[in-house]
């Protein structure tokens, strides 16, 4: 099977290294894969290493038409039998066959990790939702529910991956290290963190991310005196290797349509504090495979982090049952069969696989604005 994979994405994020993590796996799963994105020094590399083809395109806004006439052209050369788009700006950005008419048809599927504004899919075929909540707001939108299927993240991060070294952090073998794997915004609630933080003294902080609010997390951090027991990793590609390393992950976002860090934390083996957004509350269970707080209640994360680094007990059964969860429905494995098996019900439903006809392609339900 060929696809073509097609994301703008931020420079950081988590739903770029999704994108990344996935086109690797299919590659590694045996298929033709090909990618279409903007320039980035972290991600670009990673899929050239892994012997993807990359075309890179500027993915700029309403006046860039440059951006979907090479994608046109570089569908016309790569006759993929799948287009996937990633979020919005891509989704908008790549034509559809019934405005290629390419000599193969092909099929164009986007992949949501949140709650966008239908508008700007008009040109998608099919969906992928990351949560069943995602894919009842495109019901709700009016996209029928046969173009809709619910596939989760997977889990899986770096293979083979050791615990990362303390030393080489500047933290003492004997403290114990809380991690956040996320991008330095707003929705991430990172300075409910730090003042966490100030009342668990015995504790060091590793902030995993870059993003908008580095220097004013940087300031915090100096207003509470906290520069001592604070590390500002900067984007990390090690995840396994510092969430082995870490003792307790914490991921207490005010927004999160889905966040594969809880994920990544079972399939470690460590302890994850989670919010109780939109994207855990999906799929954590408080004290049975997490503890889940309230969003931006600082006292309650201070109590779990506390519970978790004395209670040796309560964090093995919560590594116990939140790996369970992982093999159960997060593996890499279920996650590109389950994209595979899509992929191919659409192909066999629209005969494109053998050559199909304009006339077969999707019949799209009116769309709300």
């Amino acid at each position: 099977m060929k696809i073509l994979q097609v994301m703008a994405g931020g420079e950081n994020g988590g739903a770029e290294m999704a994108f990344v993590d996935m086109c690797i796996a299919m590659k590694e799963a045996g298929q033709s894969v090909e990618v279409v994105t903007r320039p980035n020094k972290i991600r670009v590399p990673l899929l050239m290493q892994a012997g993807i083809p990359v075309h890179t395109l500027p993915f700029g806004g309403v006046i860039d038409k440059f951006t979907p006439y090479k994608i046109k052209r570089i569908i016309e050369e790569a006759q993929p039998d799948i287009v996937q788009t990633w979020m919005s700006r891509a989704s908008q950005k790549t034509p559809n066959w019934s405005q290629t008419k390419t000599k193969k048809p092909y099929v164009t599927l986007a992949r949501l990790g949140g709650y966008y504004n239908i508008k700007h899919f008009s040109n998608t075929d099919y969906f992928v939702a990351v949560t069943p909540d995602i894919g009842e707001h495109l019901e709700k939108n009016g996209i029928t529910q046969d173009r809709i299927r619910f596939i989760q993240n997977f889990a899986e991060t770096e293979g083979d991956a050791v615990p990362v070294s303390r030393e080489t952090l500047e933290t003492p073998k004997d403290v114990p290290v809380l991690l956040t794997l996320a991008r330095l915004h707003e929705a991430k609630s990172l300075d409910v963190v730090l003042e966490a933080l100030a009342e668990v003294p015995e504790a060091y902080l590793w902030m995993a991310g870059e993003g908008p609010l580095r220097m004013q997390l940087e300031s915090q951090v100096e207003e509470l005196g906290l520069k001592e027991c604070v590390r500002f990793l900067g984007w990390r590609t090690d995840r396994s290797a510092l969430l082995q390393a870490a003792d307790v992950c914490l991921f207490t976002s005010r927004y999160e349509p889905f966040g594969t860090v809880f994920a990544q934390s079972w399939a470690n083996k460590t302890p994850v504090i989670v919010s109780d957004t939109f994207g855990p509350k999906q799929f954590c269970t408080h004290e049975k495979d997490c503890l889940m707080i309230e969003v931006d209640d600082k006292d309650a994360l201070v109590s779990s982090i506390h519970k978790l680094l004395d209670d040796k007990v309560l964090a093995m059964n919560l590594v116990k049952n939140g790996y369970d969860q992982y093999l159960s429905h997060f593996t890499k494995e279920k996650s590109v069969q389950a994209y595979l098996s899509y992929y191919q019900q659409i192909l066999d439903e629209k005969t494109l696989s053998n050559g199909g006809t304009a006339d077969e392609e999707p019949t799209r339900k009116s769309q709300a604005e």
